[in-house]
């Protein structure tokens, strides 16, 4: 039996996609001053670079963060929004450093927030990791938009995106895995209160 070369040519696009998606380490970390029950709105940061980028990868990504912030119950907000959502794709290798720390919806269960009011022998220590991030970093990052100050960053290295269609599954297939380490759904979103 002979398949048609466009059946041939669409198979091995989409192993080639499945591929460059296993092939990519996926990672978190969190800021335990993050206030992660209280927040419900976004906004994306604007300025230079890909926040900025009119581009179509840009607005692919841009695309993918608003599907997955929407499916978790954040809702977009111009004037003054709990969240600030950046984003950025680099190139190459690069060092990175992450923390180790327990997952977030644990830390989460704990009910503990730290301040800068925590007495010292309260908090919980960071224990930074150097990493080697591969070619290819989607890196995502929430800003708590009262303190300015960075609550959760994901990122997934070794993302390779080629051109065109397949491209575009590869980044919204990243932003999925990336989220998937935030499992943190606003307040009642669940029992259908913000609905």
């Amino acid at each position: 039996m002979k398949l048609p070369a466009t059946l041939l040519f669409g198979l091995s696009l989409a192993l080639s996609g499945c591929f460059a998606a296993r092939e990519a380490r996926i990672e978190s970390d969190y800021s335990y001053t993050g206030n992660f029950r209280r927040y419900r709105t976004y906004e994306f940061v604007t300025g230079q670079g890909l926040a900025a980028d009119t581009s179509k990868l840009g607005e692919v990504l841009r695309d993918a963060i608003r599907t997955r912030m929407r499916v978790q119950g954040y809702k977009p907000a111009r004037s003054r929004p709990d969240l600030l959502v950046m984003f950025r794709l680099f190139e190459g290798d690069m060092a990175f450093r992450g923390y180790a720390q327990e997952d977030l919806s644990r830390w989460m269960t704990s009910g503990m927030v730290e301040d800068d009011e925590t007495p010292k022998e309260n908090r919980q220590g960071y224990q930074p990791v150097k990493m080697v991030l591969a070619e290819g970093t989607l890196l995502v990052t929430l800003i708590d938009n009262r303190t300015n100050r960075a609550v959760w960053n994901g990122y997934a290295s070794g993302v390779t995106v080629p051109p065109g269609v397949q491209g575009e599954a590869v980044l919204r297939r990243s932003v999925r895995s990336i989220f998937d380490q935030y499992r943190v759904f606003t307040e009642g979103y669940l029992e259908g209160a913000s609905q």
